[in-house]
């Protein structure tokens, strides 16, 4: 999908309907809410991760605690 120099189509959609200026209050609701929306969905496809490949709170620890680093040699 090529998006350089040109308007996605949440943007476009988002044009359409806010053509005029909100009072600061209502923005922020508004951004609130695609916040939480953002979230939520973000959380359902990371509760469907963990569901499909098995992955427990001790499955975080052992990430949590891996070292990743690479040796400087």
């Amino acid at each position: 999908m090529e998006t350089a120099g040109k308007l996605t189509n949440v943007q476009l959609e988002l044009l359409k309907l806010f053509q005029y200026d909100l009072p600061d209050t209502q923005l922020a609701e508004i951004k609130n809410i695609l916040v939480r929306y953002f979230a939520k969905s973000a959380a359902d496809e990371m509760d469907k991760l963990w569901a499909e490949n098995g992955w427990t709170n001790e499955t975080m620890e052992a990430w949590a605690n891996e070292h990743l680093r690479k040796s400087n040699q």
